[in-house]
Formats: structure tokens, sequence, C-alpha cells
């Protein structure tokens, strides 16, 4: 029987070796990410966000911080923020007429325009709804924003900013999603408040 200890160290030691593993690729994308953002958000558009399980619930947290705020340090207006996985009754609606495949997909074509942010996250790549939920935003001519593990996005092309996390470990990417939005939260916040 492995240690608990050892869980623990072990646990720390892979967090911290990935999040200095891949600081420059993440600094591109947390600034051209951010640029992004911000030009949306003064052209008077908004940002949709999708995922599942774990990442659903990431989601709805990066949207909860840009709707409400970040830290209590700095009180702004709110920006236009939708996680589109908070609807049930749209969520079964989707699932039960078009397929699981499609839960995400249809609300961009019912909310998402031109000028706005689709981001996307899906620690394997893989996930369908998510993938239709880019080629939706592709054809709605929304920017598209991911976070994925380490092997991307399933189909590459239709991801405009993509930041992929070198490990194949669930949690570990998750964790570093989360510190990726948060750190994205606050220099859009940079941009438009000072």
């Amino acid at each position: 029987m492995t240690d608990r200890k050892d869980i623990i160290a072990l646990a720390v030691r892979d967090a911290v070796a990935l999040r200095t593993a891949y600081t420059q690729h993440r600094e591109e994308w947390l600034l051209a990410a951010s640029d992004r953002l911000a030009d949306a958000f003064r052209k008077g558009n908004k940002v949709l966000i999708a995922g599942n399980g774990g990442s659903a619930a990431d989601s709805q947290h990066f949207a909860a911080e840009l709707i409400v705020r970040l830290s209590s340090q700095l009180d702004r207006q709110a920006l236009p923020a939708i996680a589109l996985t908070v609807d049930t009754s749209v969520l079964t609606a989707a699932t039960n007429d078009y397929g699981f495949q499609r839960i995400f997909s249809r609300q961009i074509e019912a909310l998402g325009k031109a000028g706005d942010v689709f981001i996307g996250l899906s620690t394997s790549g893989k996930s369908e709804n998510i993938i239709e939920a880019f080629r939706a935003a592709q054809v709605k001519s929304l920017t598209t924003v991911g976070l994925f593990g380490e092997k991307g996005l399933q189909e590459p092309s239709l991801c405009d900013l993509p930041l992929s996390v070198p490990s194949d470990a669930t949690m570990r990417i998750q964790e570093e999603h989360i510190f990726s939005l948060h750190l994205l939260v606050q220099l859009t916040e940079s941009l438009l408040f000072g």
C-alpha cells in the first residue's frame, strides 16, 4: 500500500514541474487571449464558455469571475460571459432532439455573433460536443480559444488560440486550466481597467 504522504509529495512534485514546464507557451497564449477578450469586450461583444465534467465547472467559474470580479481589490463593471453548461432545459432538450454532441453548438447558433469569443475546455481534446461547438463558433465568425491536454484539440484547425497542457493526467490538466483562466481574467482586467 502506498503511503499517503508519498501520494501528497508526488502530486506536489508533479504540479510544480508542470507549472514550470511550458511557461513561454502559456505566457504567449495568455497575452494573445487577453488581447482578444479585451478587444471583444471593448466592442460590446461577449464570451461563451463550455466544457464537460470538471471542465464544465471550470467554465462556470470563469464566467463568474468575468461577470462578478476576480478580486475585491478591483471594483469594476461586469463583463458579459455565458457558461453554456448551466441551462438544464436547453441541455436536455438539445440532447433529446439533436444528441449530446450538439448541446453547446446549438447554443452558439442561438447566442453567438461575429466578434464574440468562444472558449472550449477539453482535457482529452476529443469531446464531440466541444468539437461541434468549435465548428459552430467558426461558422458564426467567433474567435475560438481552447484549453486542452497534451494532445490538443482533435481538429486543431477549429481553434484560433489553443493552450495544450503537456500532461495526460486529467487532474493536473484541470489544475493548469484554472490557473491559466484566473490569469486570463486578471490580464484582461488590466487591459480594460488599468
